[in-house]
């Protein structure tokens, strides 16, 4: 029999956020993989030992996922770390790959997902909090109500667009841009607040769009609603 995959979110950042499942499934395989070099450098490595002691006991399999342009070196790295996970499913060993947030949305793991699957693996993903909830919450901040539109848009500075749209935007992977952000933002006249590592020792709450600095660091997360008078 071989192993199941687990991918499995570990919230945002408070240990506090991590699910009792995501708890449990940690404290009951043995093999816990992690992206990055070293497993013990890795925020999501750090979130979860905070609660779940016994992580450091664990066979730690640190898997490298390196953000780049190439294609193909990057679809060969994931290829590689495919193949290291289905080592230890072979041996018929679970292995739970712990992630930042939610390993449904812009998670590692899904390119590992493609690859385990179409190589006949059971693949299961069990959610965390994600965080732009996470953010929203530490602002008191209602994302949507009634029937307004949530958007959830990555590094909009590449897209090109106006945030002309009703509803509510969350802005994801825009910290290497801000002050070009900035500039949209402020052109699509919403209500912007922003959570910078949110609920890690380093949170940064920002109430204003004039708050946020051109220099907020790569896990800065922002919050445009509709302006209403």
């Amino acid at each position: 029999m071989k192993g199941i995959a687990y991918g499995v979110g570990v919230g945002p950042g408070d240990p506090e956020l991590m699910t009792q499942k995501a708890i449990r499934l940690i404290r009951e395989n043995e093999v816990i993989a992690v992206a990055g070099k070293v497993a013990k450098e890795a925020v999501a490595y750090q979130i979860a030992a905070a609660i779940v002691p016994e992580l450091k006991d664990k066979e730690l399999v640190p898997v490298y996922m390196p953000m780049i342009k190439d294609r193909q070196l990057i679809d060969a790295e994931h290829r590689k770390g495919a193949k290291l996970l289905e080592s230890y499913l072979d041996q018929g060993k679970n292995v739970v790959y712990i992630t930042l947030g939610d390993p449904t949305i812009y998670c590692t793991f899904s390119y590992l997902q493609h690859i385990l699957e179409a190589d006949g693996y059971a693949v299961e993903l069990v959610p965390g909090i994600p965080s732009f909830c996470a953010a929203a919450a530490r602002l008191n901040l209602p994302l949507v109500e009634w029937d307004e539109p949530l958007h959830v848009v990555p590094a909009v500075h590449k897209t090109g667009e106006e945030l002309d749209r009703s509803g509510t935007y969350v802005l994801m992977k825009s910290a290497s841009h801000m002050a070009e952000v900035k500039a949209l933002l402020r052109r699509s006249g919403k209500d912007v607040s922003a959570v910078e590592n949110c609920s890690m020792d380093t949170e940064k709450i920002y109430h204003s769009l004039e708050e946020i600095p051109d220099d907020a660091g790569y896990f800065s997360l922002i919050v445009a609603k509709e302006h209403h008078d």
